[in-house]
């Protein structure tokens, strides 16, 4: 027995229609862009989301993120494990299943351990849904990391973690209500910040907001004298 079903028509026919729509509209769109580049541009471009994918797949498999296993990158062409479901069928994607809600919790569990491990490892996906989590034979699987930023070197890499794990928790909420009031992205964040996350760091889903309140007069006095050292900075110096 499969783990999990798949939705009726939902591999095929709807995504297909959800997809026509939006391809009118962005078919005209597409192809002005495409005139003002270049084939050489469009080549360099295309060659660098892939040899951003390819590392990025390679430095996460390595860290035990549970992604394709990548098998090798020759010419261009990047061979890498089928992720298939209990039949050997090419697995389908979270938005292509119903689950219960206890497998739900689960792989919520499994992402949220795989965004750690990712942080971990210095990454942070920047993508994440149930449009790019696959579903096989052991649970969640992430795929399409071309757009994964480095977390140290990223002014919005904090913004797109919390944005990634909120998404996750948007999608397993559906099925397991009680997980829409959990806080993983605050709180995995501010553990990466203090430099006590660690790829095994328990979770409890839960964030203490800091409900101090500012001190606005002794704020503003900080900077009237930081306004006055500046002022007689620039002021001429006239000998006497």
């Amino acid at each position: 027995m499969p783990r999990f079903s798949r939705r009726p028509g939902s591999a095929a026919s709807s995504r297909r229609c959800s997809t026509r729509k939006a391809a009118r509209g962005a078919t005209a769109a597409a192809r002005g862009r495409c005139r003002k580049k270049t084939r050489y541009g469009q080549k360099e471009q295309e060659q660098a989301w892939l040899n951003a994918e390819v590392d990025a797949l390679y430095r996460l498999a390595s860290a035990g993120v549970r992604v394709p296993q990548p098998y090798g990158f020759v010419d261009g062409v990047l061979l890498m494990e089928l992720v298939a479901d209990d039949e050997g069928y090419a697995a389908p994607r979270l938005d292509d299943v119903t689950l219960s809600a206890e497998q739900a919790r689960d792989y919520h569990g499994q992402v949220m351990a795989d965004v750690v491990r990712m942080l971990c490892a210095g990454l942070v996906h920047g993508d994440l849904s149930e449009f790019n989590v696959l579903l096989d034979r052991q649970g969640p699987v992430i795929i399409d990391l071309p757009q994964a930023v480095d977390a140290a070197g990223n002014n919005n890499a904090a913004m797109m973690l919390e944005r990634d794990v909120d998404n996750m928790r948007a999608y397993f909420g559906r099925f397991a209500p009680e997980l829409l009031t959990t806080e993983y992205g605050k709180e995995i964040w501010a553990l990466y910040e203090a430099g006590r996350l660690h790829p095994d760091s328990a979770l409890t889903g839960h964030f203490e907001h800091d409900t101090t309140s500012a001190d606005v007069e002794d704020l503003m006095a900080v900077i009237d004298d930081v306004r006055e050292e500046e002022a007689e900075r620039k002021a001429p110096a006239w000998d006497e």
